[in-house]
């Protein structure tokens, strides 16, 4: 597989790269990060002490001949990333959040000309408890709060966050609603009692936290609770490189995590 990695020098980026060429049946072929960049033209691969011979561009031609691209940047980035893949006929792994409504109308509509797989989260735990969630929620139907607890470092942006969103519409699915008419993005004040049917959301933020999450079944006399803790970005670059085996062959559709590891 030859794959191109976007936001190259960040430290998603370079846990990209670095499992890339630790694969056996993986080619780096591009390395991408934003014009002006002090790693522009640097070896994809020298924070290893290694040169690959692929230098670092913000020139999107880069990305032409690759199969796959891999992106976990910013919403504004992919976007661009998207309109020149299917320019160049390059597939996606997208595992950047916080996109708007317009956002994911492009990725949707992309897919009719490439094929992608977008994710919240592209660790292989993570999208088995969502499937555990599913299971979870249409049992615990009655009688049960559903709170969604989660905690990330200082440095990101967006809250909450994309998995505990994903998470939040693993049990509306299983309770045959829309997490927007049920969700509680936040509480302050004199709020009342909690009403049934919501689903409440709290987002913590500090330190290097690469990301907690947890929902909570909470009932009369007992309380269950779905963990998942990353301790390590690792997760997310194995969870990738499973997803771009996927897409090897496929020229089209719009696919997720729960396709790739067969959950659906």
């Amino acid at each position: 597989m030859k794959i191109a990695i976007a936001g190259a020098s960040g430290r998603m980026g370079r846990m990209l790269i670095e499992a890339v060429i630790a694969a056996p049946d993986a080619q780096l072929f591009a390395a991408l990060d934003r014009a002006g960049s002090d790693s522009i033209g640097t070896d994809a691969t020298a924070f290893l002490g290694k040169n690959s011979g692929v230098l670092i561009a913000s020139d999107l031609a880069a990305l032409d001949g690759a199969d796959v691209i891999i992106d976990f940047t910013r919403p504004e980035g992919t976007l661009e990333h998207l309109k020149a893949c299917q320019a160049y006929g390059v597939n996606m792994i997208i595992g950047t959040t916080g996109f708007d409504e317009a956002g994911r109308a492009a990725v949707a509509a992309a897919s009719e000309k490439i094929a992608i797989v977008s994710a919240y989260n592209m660790s292989v735990g993570v999208n088995l408890v969502f499937k555990l969630l599913e299971i979870a929620a249409g049992v615990l139907n009655q009688g049960y709060d559903v709170e969604i607890v989660e905690m990330h470092h200082k440095h990101k942006v967006d809250a909450p966050s994309g998995t505990a969103i994903a998470m939040g519409e693993a049990v509306t699915k299983a309770w045959d609603k829309a997490l927007k008419d049920v969700a509680v993005w936040s509480r302050e004040g004199i709020t009342g009692e909690r009403q049934d049917g919501t689903i409440g959301f709290a987002a913590l933020r500090g330190g290097d936290v690469i990301g907690d999450h947890t929902v909570v079944f909470a009932g009369a006399g007992e309380r269950v609770e779905v963990t998942h803790k990353a301790s390590n970005r690792t997760i997310y670059a194995q969870g990738s490189l499973r997803a771009a085996r996927f897409l090897a062959g496929k020229t089209a559709g719009h696919f997720n995590m729960k396709d790739v590891l067969g959950l659906n």
